[in-house]
């Protein structure tokens, strides 16, 4: 038995993760279509039915684009807090819904799944720790900064999936207006790859075999400085070498990581 996790693709053109037991397969957020959903599951060899469970972060197009096709055609119920369910417009072919509240937890089939508040500029905004088969994984992209709820959720992780969005001089010197620019950096917006380096030096636990950066700006950010900045706060800190560092891109999903 084991759990398996792949990022099928992270970026402001699209999010979602699958995280999948033998017995339970849930995806969390379902920002590509249909048919970009069902092609990055084939690339990695995974079935594209089966799905159990759909888990919503927030309302943002990017982690719902392909909600309303993936949710018919998989009739699988989709998890998510009562006020960003009103925030969208739904199908009414589109019924079956379960409300969840951050700190709570809940279960979907082997997983248990505890979603918790994070600070982003949508209306009720969670990142998600999932735990099976004595694996604890955690997906934790759009926010503005690391507060106390947020780490201590992400504590003993076996997998971390963590927002690592801009680099501040790109985005300063980059194409986004001022006001683009004020909401990216705010506490209501995006990590920047050294506030992600100070959690990392400061707070990780370095419990976490596999840490994935995620959500990386294709106009405000680069991979291999995102990277750097990881490896350099990781090695500042006891143990750190122990945890293999990824970076999610938004054009193809990563490896399958089995636990």
């Amino acid at each position: 038995m084991s759990l398996r996790v792949c990022v099928l693709g992270s970026g402001s053109k699209g999010n979602a993760t699958l995280v999948a037991t033998a017995r339970t397969r849930v995806l969390v957020d379902a920002g590509f279509s249909r048919r970009e959903t069902y092609a990055r599951l084939a690339a990695v060899g995974e079935r594209t039915d089966g799905i159990d469970a759909i888990l919503i972060s927030h309302e943002h197009s990017d982690h719902v684009n392909g909600l309303r096709l993936l949710g018919l055609e998989w009739k699988a119920p989709i998890f998510i807090t009562r006020r960003t369910h009103a925030e969208l417009v739904w199908d009414p072919k589109l019924s079956a819904f379960e409300f969840i509240t951050a700190g709570e937890k809940f279960t979907i089939g082997d997983i248990e799944v505890t979603p918790f508040s994070i600070p982003h500029d949508a209306t009720d905004p969670v990142a998600f720790t999932l735990e099976a088969e004595g694996t604890k994984i955690a997906v934790v992209t759009d926010l503005g900064y690391v507060h106390e709820v947020v780490k201590q959720r992400v504590k003993g992780c076996d997998c971390l999936i963590f927002e690592s969005n801009h680099d501040l001089d790109m985005l300063k010197v980059g194409p986004y207006p001022w006001h683009i620019k004020q909401r990216v950096m705010g506490r209501h917006g995006h990590l920047s790859n050294l506030a992600t380096a100070g959690f990392l030096t400061e707070d990780f636990d370095g419990a976490a075999q596999v840490l994935v950066l995620a959500h990386l700006s294709e106009t405000n950010n680069h991979p291999e400085i995102a990277r750097l900045t990881a490896e350099q706060a990781l090695a500042q800190r006891a143990g750190g070498e122990r945890t293999t560092l990824h970076i999610a891109r938004q054009s193809a999903p990563t490896q399958i990581f089995q636990f």
